[in-house]
């Protein structure tokens, strides 16, 4: 991540922190999409999507089904990167949210981010990828303002990554293990879509049965 000289003069520390995030993470293993053309319709669409405002609140079927998801998903994110339980709260709703907003399991969001970068918001792959689902910076070029710093924002990096999927799955007409291998940029080699699938059942099978509240409340599924 390059930190203008500015910006670093007047915030010194802040700027050293990241520094030394972007110093630790910068082994992260994985993350090395491929240009590929679009067709401008495609294109267009992907641009929507990611310039379209987030909500703030994911679905769920009740408010017990929302707590007990809460913290069985919370209980098992690493307390070295999420060490808070607001940290963990927020980025659970937000990977939840952006998931369904693109038609995924946030369960297998969960574990491509696992594989990808373990959670780590400043992790750089050796090919350049960032952040938590590890996007290819060319992506806000494509998509968006050609900022690739943002990608280091949680709800930036979890929208490209989600959408970048996504776009990925529908490519390959619902062949997960196919999407997989293009998001990885290892399309035919059987690792990284067979750790994803893993991790994701990992993940699945910590989740709770679904409750309903007393009241029956509910949010959708």
């Amino acid at each position: 991540m390059s930190i203008g000289v500015a910006w670093a003069r007047r915030q010194p520390l802040a700027a050293l922190v990241a520094v030394l995030c972007l110093a630790w993470a910068a082994s992260a293993p994985a993350g090395n999409q491929q240009y590929e053309p679009m067709s401008v319709s495609v294109r267009s669409a992907l641009a929507a999507s990611i310039a379209e405002s987030a909500q703030s609140e994911p679905r769920f079927l009740s408010p017990v089904d929302k707590a007990d998801w809460l913290v069985a998903m919370s209980g098992a994110l690493p307390a070295r990167w999420k060490p808070t339980s607001r940290q963990r709260v927020e980025f659970l709703l937000a990977v939840r949210y952006e998931a369904q907003r693109a038609g995924l399991d946030p369960h297998l969001v969960l574990g491509l981010i696992e594989v990808e970068s373990n959670f780590r918001r400043y992790a750089v792959s050796g090919a350049g990828a960032r952040g938590y689902m590890q996007v290819m910076p060319f992506w806000t070029g494509l998509l968006g303002d050609a900022d690739p710093g943002k990608l280091f924002s949680m709800r930036a990096n979890l929208r490209y990554g989600c959408t970048i999927l996504r776009h990925y799955l529908d490519l390959e007409r619902g062949d997960l293990y196919r999407a997989l291998g293009r998001y990885n940029g290892s399309l035919g080699s059987p690792e990284y879509p067979s750790a994803v699938l893993g991790a994701w059942r990992k993940w699945e099978s910590r989740a709770p049965a679904t409750r309903f509240s007393s009241s029956g409340a509910g949010g959708g599924g």
